[in-house]
């Protein structure tokens, strides 16, 4: 194949890529709009809604690892196919469940499959413009964003048409037809053979622990609050005296302001040092969090939501391009797969956490306070950390193997 037509074949797997991303995240982050509607259709408490949200977090860390070990064996594009297959199954499952306990196991099977999707397709996106980490990185987040931006008012419509079981329908109508879509065009595509030595998992954990850990600790905690907030947005508003469309309306707005999030930081992550920039994040992500708390009046917090939008999604980006931008080929993907499946696990039972402490008469506010607090602490500590020299910070400080 010629190299135009090399680029032409990996572009539009880029973008086959793309639109599996966005039906991937939209099957993880509709459940959050869901959380009221589980409540009153079950007559369940905050807790179980709660629970229902983390399952699907819950299945998105449990198969990261063993998808690292299984792309030490297939190749990239049979597991986005698996992934395919696997999310039409769980989405028709939910659709068909009868009582919570079941809805639940679905959110788990949804969750197995978007794991097994992000760990083959993030360090495959990279590869195939791997002068443009960030920018590969940031146009997959941003597309990933464009279906937490439209969830909200998307599932709203969707149950209102259908009922809920009509979210999950479609979800496993378009995930048949994206799986053929991505089927030919990575059949017709010259694909990346930069991750073929990476055949030893557990070598690529041990001599890359230092940038494994650094992003655990970054993304882990900063996740388990992210997960607590979003997955409660509503309520959370709507406790405050918000109406529930108007809850539902600055939800979408923390997500909107994600998109531009996505495809700023992710080419700025190519142009300045990554650590600091990670750091400056995580510090206004605290400030974001405080000011939410204490913002009244719609206009007031549709201003933080926008700005804490805009936040909290450039950090994403910005550790993937630091992360898969640093290490090396042959340790890539299961490098990324270890830390993605422990940052994953981390962050998985934060909307539980804001359940059972509502449950227990913990009011949103001190919840979110406490959170924030939190953070700060940890910022402290990576700080202090990265000014000893004791944070990796490039590719010649992640080593690499023989």
């Amino acid at each position: 194949m010629s190299d135009d037509g090399s680029r032409y074949g990996r572009g539009a797997v880029f973008a086959s890529v793309c639109c599996f991303a966005y039906l991937v995240n939209f099957s993880r982050v509709g459940f959050a709009p869901l959380v009221d509607t589980f409540m009153d259709v079950f007559r369940v408490q905050p807790g179980t809604a709660g629970l229902v949200a983390t399952m699907v977090w819950l299945g998105s860390a449990l198969t990261r690892l063993p998808t690292g070990y299984l792309l030490t064996r297939v190749p990239r594009r049979h597991a986005i196919l698996g992934t395919g297959l696997l999310l039409v199954a769980a989405a028709g499952f939910t659709a068909l469940a009868p009582t919570i306990t079941v809805v639940a196991a679905g959110a788990l099977l949804i969750g197995c499959a978007t794991g097994v999707f992000y760990i083959a397709a993030n360090p495959l996106v990279t590869e195939l413009y791997p002068e443009r980490v960030g920018w590969a990185v940031g146009i997959r987040g941003g597309s990933s964003q464009l279906a937490a931006v439209s969830a909200p008012l998307l599932v709203g419509a969707l149950v209102l048409a259908f009922g809920w079981r009509g979210v999950f329908v479609g979800v496993a109508a378009v995930g048949v037809l994206l799986t053929a879509v991505f089927a030919l065009t990575s059949r017709h595509a010259t694909m990346p053979s930069a991750g073929a030595a990476d055949r030893d998992l557990l070598g690529a954990v041990r001599e890359q622990w230092r940038l494994v850990l650094t992003g655990i600790a970054v993304v882990g905690v900063t996740g388990f609050v992210w997960q607590g907030l979003f997955n409660f947005y509503i309520p959370y508003l709507s406790a405050r005296g918000f109406g529930d469309g108007t809850a539902r309306a600055l939800l979408t707005v923390v997500f909107a302001a994600g998109v531009p999030a996505f495809f700023l930081s992710g080419r700025l992550a190519d142009r300045v040092r990554r650590v600091p920039l990670v750091l400056a994040i995580l510090a206004a992500f605290v400030c974001c969090l405080l000011a939410l708390t204490a913002a009244e009046g719609v206009l007031a917090v549709a201003a933080v939501s926008a700005v804490l939008g805009y936040v909290i999604h450039s950090l994403f980006p910005t550790m993937d391009a630091f992360l898969l931008g640093t290490l090396p080929d042959d340790s890539r993907a299961s490098a990324y797969s270890a830390y993605s499946a422990v940052m994953m696990l981390m962050q998985a039972p934060g909307s539980l956490a804001v359940g059972v402490l509502v449950e227990y008469g913990v009011s949103y506010g001190d919840v979110f306070r406490t959170y924030a607090l939190v953070l700060a602490g940890v910022v402290t500590v990576l700080a202090a950390l990265y000014v000893d020299g004791r944070l990796p910070t490039d590719a010649a400080s992640a080593g690499h193997r023989e």
